[in-house]
């Protein structure tokens, strides 16, 4: 019985010191998951990032008419609304998936995979275009801490298809994954469309210099045929205690005859009319509906202010990102995109909300048939 004690008590010591082990190893990435000063990367990177109109007494900044307004720390209200309603801010059950197609992206067509939150993939004219790729258990520098998954990714990210870009919006843990970028660069040859500054975190993780690309607002590159044109959005961004080192934007793609909105993380602002008479019209819009606080309204949109910035930049057919996979905030897990059928339904918009690795084909938008409702 002795025995049987003491090899209890040196398996738990063994458990214990192999998840001390993991914890540590964890850790010790933290610094490089906080990424680099860009500043301090590379005269001809920061002689770049200063001469942007966009850049400001050592920062970017939001050059848009009205103030944007953020928030130093979570309110007194909302940590203590943190700690009640769990179960609302989480869906009832499995979220229902579908596994992605395999086949051959179509030639002429347009076509959409959303894999869970803003992780996108775009075919465009026979070409892939993957946006904001996270494929991490928490959008955060430790795997310790932080919000989880409410659903697997619906493809392993080694079973991905090729892809002919990378673009980025900017550089919040919900929306560029160090782990996933490293993946990325093993499995994939695209290039990384990135705006200014985003680039010395890339290269920190192991990303050859020649495939960045790094652009400031309404500047543009072709690859792969397609056209991508960096544009504005309203937000920030830094991954520690530093903020607005990095440029922050939305992207444009067009090809031939199709385009595409991807907006990123942004609240309204005017400048969606300018970007919609500037790029578009667009076949479809990836707007952010979740995460949306009276304690933060400047820089992520409403659920109607969604279908207000679709409308302003003359889009066709609206498919929501940002919502479902991550808890970022108070409201529950269900109601943006309840509040967005109810828009788009008033205003005749055209929408499509896909279960993750649903693929959506612009020329056959299958029926709404409001899976999520019955999760909350």
């Amino acid at each position: 019985m002795a025995g049987m004690r003491t090899a209890r008590r040196i398996s738990r010591f063994i458990a214990g010191g192999a998840a001390l082990a993991a914890a540590g190893w964890v850790l010790r990435e933290v610094p490089a998951e906080l990424g680099v000063r860009p500043l301090d990367s590379g005269p001809e990177r920061a002689a770049r990032m200063r001469r942007s109109p966009q850049f400001r007494d050592g920062t970017f900044v939001n050059p848009m008419p009205e103030p944007t307004h953020l928030v130093d720390g979570p309110p007194v209200s909302v940590l203590a609304e943190l700690a009640r309603d769990k179960n609302q801010r989480r869906p009832a059950g499995p979220v229902p998936m579908r596994v992605p197609p395999s086949d051959a992206p179509p030639a002429d067509g347009l076509r959409a995979v959303w894999y869970g939150h803003a992780s996108t993939l775009v075919e465009i004219e026979g070409r892939r275009v993957l946006f904001d790729p996270v494929w991490s258990e928490r959008p955060s520098p430790s795997q310790l801490v932080g919000p989880k998954r409410h659903h697997p990714v619906p493809v392993a990210i080694g079973e991905l298809p090729q892809v002919d870009a990378v673009a980025i919006s900017h550089d919040h843990y919900d929306h560029l994954d160090r782990a996933t970028v490293r993946s990325l660069v093993r499995t994939q040859k695209a290039p990384f469309l990135v705006p200014l500054g985003i680039g010395a975190h890339l290269e920190r993780w192991g990303v050859p210099a020649y495939r960045i690309i790094e652009l400031d607002w309404e500047e543009e590159a072709v690859v792969a045929g397609l056209r991508f044109v960096s544009t504005a959005a309203r937000h920030f961004s830094g991954r520690s205690l530093t903020r607005n080192d990095t440029l922050w934007g939305s992207w444009v793609v067009a090809g031939p005859s199709r385009r595409v909105f991807y907006a990123g993380d942004s609240g309204y602002f005017e400048g969606y009319k300018g970007i919609g008479a500037a790029h578009g019209p667009f076949d479809l819009t990836l707007m952010p509906i979740g995460a949306y606080s009276p304690a933060w309204p400047d820089v992520h949109m409403t659920p109607e202010q969604a279908v207000d910035a679709h409308l302003d930049l003359g889009g066709r057919l609206l498919l929501p990102v940002h919502w479902a996979t991550f808890t970022l905030a108070l409201h529950p897990w269900g109601e943006p995109v309840d509040r967005l059928w109810h828009e788009a339904k008033a205003r005749d918009v055209a929408l499509t909300v896909p279960r993750p690795g649903q693929a959506v084909d612009i020329s056959e938008v299958p029926a709404m048939d409001s899976w999520w409702e019955t999760l909350g």
